[in-house]
């Protein structure tokens, strides 16, 4: 054999490429993200599902107008009794930062010429930007699950800050919990009280009502939690609660495309990313993921280093997780 020794076969037989895309083995589902986001993930379609993606045009920080105080004036009064004339404080707003989140996909010219005509088993270039895409959405997806600490605080608020087990303390949208009771979301303790479960079922429809207006209105419509728990939940529906639903396009879409759980008309989800076994609910009126106009997942043009033979994509969406009725959110914590 020549000194190289690669073989006879390799030498003269190209393997046989199945398909012409990578197939994943990396992502999860990346549900809060997608439910939120409204759009993006093959089998789901723009604008259905729980949207609550909005776009701000400008602005250094980003504003909610609040409603906050019943106007005082308003009570009985005799005959001629003088009516109150008292300057009643009723609005006020919450604020945000603004996020950045961003990433580079590069390549060198020599993977590109060696990938490219007949040679390449797969459109190299291609493939590296849709990984750099769902890397992107994979980062700011565990972003949303957490508490807006992460990485020196440079993260998003997060599910954890916003719907927090704590709702009597910290400060969401420059407010502070401690001093405003209306800017509380709701919450309660899911434990067992004997066997697994036990307690799961009277603990979410507590806070589904709580959050509701009159058990009704403004109710939660989605729900998310980690597997074990979803699996739980599950286990403690009877046969004919265990259904599908047939227009997927307006049930259980925004962030999945096989058959959801309901509970009181909230369709139930699971993100492999979460890392507590809490239960959110909410509803996409309440809770959005707003980002800057111009600036939701926008690939820059590729660039060329001076001192490099290479290329660089630059990917990054300014955005941030927000409540404008804290009060409408839930959460089930520490369930067992």
């Amino acid at each position: 054999m020549p000194d190289p020794d690669l073989g006879q076969v390799t030498a003269t037989v190209w393997e046989n490429v199945i398909g012409k895309e990578p197939n994943d083995n990396v992502w999860n589902s990346r549900a809060f993200f997608f439910s939120l986001a409204g759009g993006g993930n093959p089998g789901l379609k723009k604008g259905v599902g729980f949207e609550g993606r909005d776009a701000a045009n400008g602005g250094r920080v980003f504003d909610f107008t609040l409603e906050y105080a019943e106007n005082t004036n308003f009570h009985s009064y005799s005959e001629m009794e003088t009516l109150d004339t008292t300057r009643v404080d009723t609005f006020d707003a919450a604020r945000y930062d603004w996020k950045i989140n961003a990433g580079t996909v590069v390549w060198s010219d020599l993977e590109e010429l060696r990938a490219q005509a007949t040679s390449g088993k797969i459109d190299l270039i291609e493939a590296k930007l849709e990984n750099g895409r769902q890397s992107h959405i994979t980062s700011m997806n565990r972003q949303l699950l957490g508490d807006g600490t992460g990485n020196g605080g440079k993260d998003m608020s997060g599910i954890k800050n916003i719907i927090s087990t704590t709702p009597t303390t910290g400060t969401v949208g420059s407010i502070n919990r401690a001093n405003f009771a209306f800017w509380r979301n709701k919450q309660t303790s899911g434990a067992q009280t004997s066997s697994a479960f036990d307690n799961l079922r009277s603990a979410m429809r507590s806070i589904y009502n709580q959050c509701s207006r009159g058990g009704m209105i403004d109710a939660p419509t989605a729900g998310f939690t980690t597997r074990p728990v979803f699996e739980g939940f599950e286990s403690l529906l009877i046969a004919n609660e265990r259904f599908t639903v047939d227009d997927k396009n307006n049930n259980g879409q925004g962030a999945f495309a096989n058959a959801s759980l309901k509970f009181k008309g909230a369709s139930l989800f699971y993100d492999e990313d979460l890392d507590t076994d809490n239960l959110y609910l909410y509803n996409p009126k309440f809770l959005k993921l707003i980002y800057l106009k111009g600036a939701w997942m926008k690939m820059k043009n590729k660039i060329e280093p001076a001192n490099q033979l290479a290329s660089v994509q630059k990917l990054f969406t300014v955005a941030q997780l927000a409540t404008n009725q804290s009060r409408r959110l839930g959460v089930v914590s520490s369930i067992t």
